[in-house]
């Protein structure tokens, strides 16, 4: 190992002959596992030799990383850093980069309120009595765990799995003792963030969850049942996560103000060696080319050890190429409604009357219209968003006021109308902001949330009318809501722009106005103004839809625990529905209209279908690897991404599409007006089975399959086929359609997004 020893004397070298005035930053480092030097025992010797002839210390290095990811993080000057991209045994150099959360019904809405039958004494018809049955850990991260919620009650758990190597580490307010059978690990990563931060964080260092997220989405994957579950009387009912009798490990690496990917990526690294069975990821955002994005990198580590990774899509809606955590190896999740709605109501003195949503409980406005105001403010401050201090106490006082949706949030738009005198608020979204998407917010004046359709109607009646009034009323919790599912106007949509050919999300799942376990001392709101606590809280994000199909996965995963991640994947995308409860196409509630395979992917989940899906579409990490080397990456960045310095991209796919992915996406453009694919699925169905295609396309587009019929002998048999997309009429609508292939028992849906690209 000379030539690695004379690496560093020469790094050393040139890096010292840097003048040393630039500030250091945090930089993740990925190197190349074979090069450790014969005199260093360990990774972390090395790399604390070599910051330490850097002339920067080792004090410097935060993480090193083995499981998730070859290399370390460590803080540095940005010459230094450069210095290091240079070097033969460096495979690659990132900044730090700060990521951000995307933030009782559920259970019978899935239909997984017994779980299948899948866990012991649960009423077993699904599992053959001889097969074995699989305990599953589901890891997240997020920003910690509340371990006295109920919801992490282990009462009835057998003894934690005995392959389990995780633990719970302490904190200024957390014992190790906290943790049991049921939260099983509980760790926090913060270096990241304190560097971030210049040494000025003021937050405990703890596993504890100060902010509440992370005990609400873990709550939501695996939560222990919980009865008489509500919030301020509201979605009363028995709570309980999607896999109750599965283990939760607990990663907080979101602090408040973001979460660095280094400490991620150091998270990541300790699930992996933990045991996780499933990683759940409610958090995104600063997506760049595969190669340069820890959790794609992370990810695909856990997908080599056949751990499930799901992640939200983000909250960036409606707009399209918004989308998160796009990488084929991660099941990407967007957010969509529930059948259950909090009906409020805004009747004006035209006797028009609206309805909205909201979560207020109080005693209300009682049965007299009062005045209706809008803009209640002055000419030099804009007041129709009801921002802090822009409305006028002397207009406001005794009315209802009319607020437009957006900069602030929404509950602090109602205090603010309260501080000001008002008696209530209507609440509406715009056709920019929220569409026809109705949140329902603890407010602590009566309000309602109206739709931007209703919304102008409204705004129309206050501008002209020479005296509006209006009253605000709210009603009892709904069931069977219709239309249900809608997606919501927040979830974020494709394309996913680092892999055009690969459709994004991949499934929505619940996301507006989840009930969900919450820390007994923090504010039920996004606004530090309304301090309301409760054990339980509302809110939405595709940070409530992640853990609910991170949930379901580990249903799948114990009951199939020989299937593969991308198995579990299709099984869940290949069944999903595209059809609401009135049997009419899933509308997007942006525009009111149907929605895109851009904005709902293959659909939403179907547990039990899931559980049986007749066909999968099965990928192994060279699949993957086959893809990332059809990306037009450099053979060192396609390294990168799959760890595997032996990587020469001898094989790849012709296109990135041809991944044997349950979905298709295809683009075509001006001088590409063919498109074929070619996919395998393999029977995990019955022996014998008979499966026949039928085909859903645009007008615009002419689609032919081969064969017209797969035929299996028996089970684990593989066939394929091939369909040749021709593109008829250019259009700029992203248009969709669907080949499926069904037989008595299954229907084998693959969704097709049509696009047509600009060059």
């Amino acid at each position: 190992m000379a030539s690695s020893a004379a690496w560093l004397t020469s790094l050393a070298l040139f890096l010292l002959a840097f003048p040393c005035a630039m500030a250091k930053k945090t930089y993740i480092v990925q190197m190349k596992e074979q090069s450790i030097p014969g005199s260093f025992s360990t990774s972390w010797d090395w790399y604390s030799a070599n910051l330490q002839s850097l002339a920067s210390g080792a004090s410097d290095l935060l993480y090193v990383y083995s499981d998730a990811f070859h290399g370390y993080a460590a803080s540095l000057e940005p010459d230094q850093a450069e210095a290091l991209r240079s070097s033969d045994a460096v495979l690659g150099v990132y900044e730090d980069v700060m990521y951000h959360l995307h933030t009782t019904r559920t259970p019978s809405f899935l239909k997984v309120e017994d779980e299948f039958g899948l866990w012991p004494g649960t009423g077993n018809h699904s599992k053959k009595a001889d097969q074995p049955f699989h305990e599953v850990i589901i890891g997240l991260l997020d920003t910690g765990v509340w371990p006295e919620a109920k919801s992490f009650d282990d009462l009835g758990l057998p003894e934690v799995p005995t392959r389990w190597k995780g633990h719970c580490v302490s904190g200024p307010d957390f014992s190790p003792s906290l943790c049991n059978k049921k939260l099983i690990g509980a760790y926090y990563f913060a270096k990241g963030y304190i560097k971030a931060l210049d040494g000025n964080m003021t937050e405990v260092q703890t596993p504890r969850d100060h902010e509440g997220h992370g005990t609400h989405t873990s709550s939501t994957a695996a939560g222990s049942p919980v009865a008489n579950a509500n919030l301020l009387g509201h979605a009363r009912g028995v709570a309980q996560g999607m896999a109750p009798h599965a283990r939760v490990a607990s990663y907080k690496v979101c602090w408040e103000q973001g979460c660095m990917d280094s400490d991620i990526l150091a998270a990541m690294d300790q699930a992996i060696r933990d045991g996780v069975d499933v990683i759940s990821l409610s958090l995104g955002g600063a997506d760049g080319s595969y190669y340069e994005t820890s959790i794609a990198i992370g990810a695909f580590s856990a997908m080599e050890k056949g751990i499930f990774v799901s992640a939200s899509a983000g909250n960036e809606g409606p707009q399209l190429g918004t989308l998160s955590n796009g990488a084929p190896w991660i099941m990407t999740v967007g957010a969509s409604t529930l059948d259950r709605k909090f009906p409020a109501y805004a009747l004006l003195g035209n006797k028009m009357r609206f309805t909205g949503e909201s979560l207020y409980g109080g005693h209300g406005m009682g049965n007299k219209l009062v005045g209706l105001v809008y803009n209640a403010g002055n000419a030099s401050r804009p007041s129709n968003l009801c921002m802090p201090g822009t409305l006028d106490p002397r207009v406001v006082r005794g009315k209802v006021v009319l607020c437009d949706r957006g900069e602030n949030a929404r509950v602090e738009k109602g205090e603010v109308v309260r501080d000001a005198g008002g008696v209530g608020m209507i609440l509406v979204n715009t056709a920019e902001n929220g569409g026809e998407e109705l949140l329902a917010d603890p407010h602590r004046i009566p309000t309602a949330h109206i739709g931007a359709k209703a919304g102008n109607v409204i705004r129309q009646y206050a501008r002209t009318d020479r005296n509006p009034t209006a009253l605000v009323t709210t009603g009892t919790q709904a069931f069977n809501v219709r239309p249900t599912p809608v997606v919501a106007a927040f979830s974020s949509r494709g394309p996913y722009f680092q892999s055009m050919q690969i459709l994004k999300p991949d499934v929505i799942g619940p996301g507006v106005n989840i009930l969900a376990a919450w820390p007994d001392n923090l504010t039920t709101t996004e606004s530090n103004i309304l301090k309301r606590t409760a054990t339980f809280n509302i809110i939405s994000g595709t940070s409530m839809s992640c853990p609910h199909i991170s949930g379901v996965a580990a249903l799948l995963k114990a009951a199939h625990p020989d299937w593969s991640t991308s198995a579990i994947k299709s099984a869940l995308m290949t069944t999903a529905y595209v059809h609401d409860n009135t049997r009419k196409p899933i509308t997007d509630s942006a525009t009111g209209g149907p929605s895109s395979p851009f904005a709902h992917g293959a659909g939403h989940i179907d547990p039990r279908k899931a559980l049986s899906p007749g066909l999968v579409y099965d990928l192994t990490a060279d699949d993957y690897i086959a893809f990332v080397c059809s990306l037009n990456y450099t053979v060192q960045q396609v390294q990168r991404v799959v760890r595997r310095t032996n990587v020469t991209c001898s094989t790849k796919l012709s296109n990135p599409g041809q991944l044997n992915y349950p979905s298709f996406s295809v683009v075509f453009g001006p001088n590409k007006t063919v498109v074929r694919y070619a996919r395998e699925v393999t029977n995990v169905g019955d022996a014998g089975s008979v499966y026949r295609v039928a085909v859903q396309a645009p007008s615009t587009v002419a689609v032919r399959v081969r064969p017209t019929r797969l035929v299996f002998g028996k089970v684990g048999e593989k066939q394929r086929y091939s369909v040749t997309f021709v593109a008829r009429n250019k259009t700029d609508t992203a248009l969709g359609g669907s080949i499926t292939w069904r037989n008595r028992q299954h229907r084998v849906r693959s969704p097709v997004a049509f696009l047509w690209a600009q060059q």
